[in-house]
């Protein structure tokens, strides 16, 4: 695009003199340097509806809103059509722990694949790849989905099931996946607290049994007991992805507490935190037993894959429970539906199996040391940061980091409108300084080294020098 055009935009926006020469500069050279990926995003656009391409609309970003299109990945790296190298923070949106394509996974993959692709007959490692799962989480039984949506979706249809009640608990905050169930907020209508649908498309009735609380707070325990005996649910993300800085363990202790006095299932989604905070995820980490528990990202070694682990008292919703071949037991527990033509697919069992073999023979080490170099390289950005003088500071919960926002994580701050032009500068600033954010945060892996590590720092460095020329930054 020419510089015209691009003044043209940016004369519409309400932007200082240098502020605007140094806008029009950056997108000029970033335009060349990833041409093939916007080309791309501009040819495909007709026919592609994606959402990826940007999350909030700034009219003087349009013509860097596109997608870096990837042409290989190794290790913590990653190659696009243009033949730039990135260090990848996203990895696969935490999926990655042990970097992109490893070879314990690989081998496991390419041996599967020439056995076949067997869907609608039992795979041969079902077992394994269960009792694996029951063995790291400490869960009695297991059942598989394709993803993380479904694996939520069918926890939330076993506790209905099994308690009789239908009122379901989520948080705010929180993610659950995209389906309509799990998609409300909570909203004043006609001076009464209701969940709503977060947005077009989802049918009220979806949500009319959902109660919307705030995560960490007394009063949501408090409305919990209140109406314990309509819940069949809490759902929980221990850690909530947008608000890493609170992790409540005497909270979740309590509602632990609450939950089982009053026959709650307390269901934990473990889609992030799973294997990644501790071998035994954040049931382990915060002490916590839950009654289901919902696993994806990381176990499937980067084949899609959704886990419903549980009590068996819950788990035996899919199947009516234990029996014995020779005796007169049969199935005693009443079931609901389950489906699905990829649940158990060869490849992602083959992927799960050999995560979790190398997972159990790891240990916790492998966990602990990522956890404490990602402390380390946050306390390092926040102590620069500090100096500096700039209103960013960053937390990790493990080895997934991400931004502070002021008043817990206000949606106030996170809306601002010149606040989160500067987020996407510096994400932009830094993609093409060769480093890529999952929006503004990330992921470390194992494949991160601390030269990896080193250069990212002085990425973010270097980006903030240059915000600051450009009168973007104090």
């Amino acid at each position: 695009m020419d510089t015209q055009k691009i003044s043209k935009i940016l004369a519409n926006v309400e932007l200082t003199t240098r502020q605007r020469k140094y806008l029009e500069n950056f997108i000029i050279r970033y335009n060349q340097k990833t041409k093939t990926s916007k080309q791309l995003a501009q040819a495909n656009r007709s026919y592609l509806a994606d959402n990826k391409t940007f999350a909030n609309f700034h009219l003087p970003l349009k013509e860097i809103y596109y997608p870096i299109v990837t042409k290989r990945s190794a290790g913590c790296k990653i190659w696009d059509v243009d033949g730039n190298e990135y260090i990848d923070l996203v990895m696969g949106f935490g999926i990655n722990l042990f970097g992109h394509n490893p070879p314990f996974i690989k081998e496991a993959l390419t041996a599967q694949i020439e056995k076949g692709i067997q869907l609608g007959s039992q795979p041969e490692i079902i077992g394994e790849v269960a009792q694996l799962i029951c063995e790291l989480t400490k869960m009695e039984r297991v059942a598989f989905s394709n993803t993380g949506t479904e694996a939520i979706m069918t926890a939330i249809r076993m506790a209905r099931t099994v308690t009789g009640r239908n009122k379901i608990v989520i948080f705010s905050n929180s993610y659950h996946g995209h389906f309509d169930g799990t998609l409300g907020k909570a909203e004043i209508v006609d001076n009464n607290l209701q969940s709503v649908p977060i947005g077009a498309g989802i049918p009220p009735n979806f949500v009319a049994d959902i109660l919307v609380l705030k995560y960490g707070e007394q009063e949501s325990l408090d409305a919990i007991a209140n109406q314990a005996q309509e819940l069949a649910a809490v759902l929980v993300e221990p850690v909530q992805k947008e608000n890493l800085d609170l992790q409540p363990q005497a909270f979740l202790q309590q509602l632990r507490k609450l939950t089982k006095e009053s026959g709650i299932a307390l269901i934990f989604d473990e889609m992030v935190t799973g294997f990644r905070i501790h071998p035994g995820g954040a049931q382990a980490w915060f002490d916590i037993e839950a009654d289901i528990a919902a696993y994806g990202k990381i176990v499937g070694g980067g084949i899609a894959i959704g886990i419903i682990a549980g009590k068996a008292n819950f788990m035996d919703a899919i199947d009516g429970g234990v029996w014995h071949y020779g005796d007169l037991s049969s199935p005693h527990q009443k079931t609901t539906y389950f489906a699905g033509t990829y649940c158990k697919h060869p490849l992602a069992l083959a992927g799960a199996k050999a995560v979790l073999e190398y997972l159990k023979a790891q240990g916790y080490t492998l966990q602990n040391e990522l956890n404490q170099r990602t402390t380390k390289f946050v306390k390092t950005l926040n102590t620069y940061f500090e100096q500096e003088g700039l209103p960013i500071q960053i937390t990790n919960f493990g080895s997934l980091f991400g931004p502070v926002y002021s008043e817990s994580n206000s949606e106030e701050d996170k809306e601002n409108s010149e606040i989160s032009l500067v987020y996407d500068l510096l994400y932009y600033h830094l993609l093409d300084s060769g480093v890529m954010l999952r929006g503004n945060g990330g992921f470390l892996s194992t494949a991160h080294t601390d030269e990896d590590i080193n250069y990212i720092i002085q990425a973010v460095k270097n980006s903030v020098s240059k915000l600051r020329e450009g009168e973007f930054l104090p």
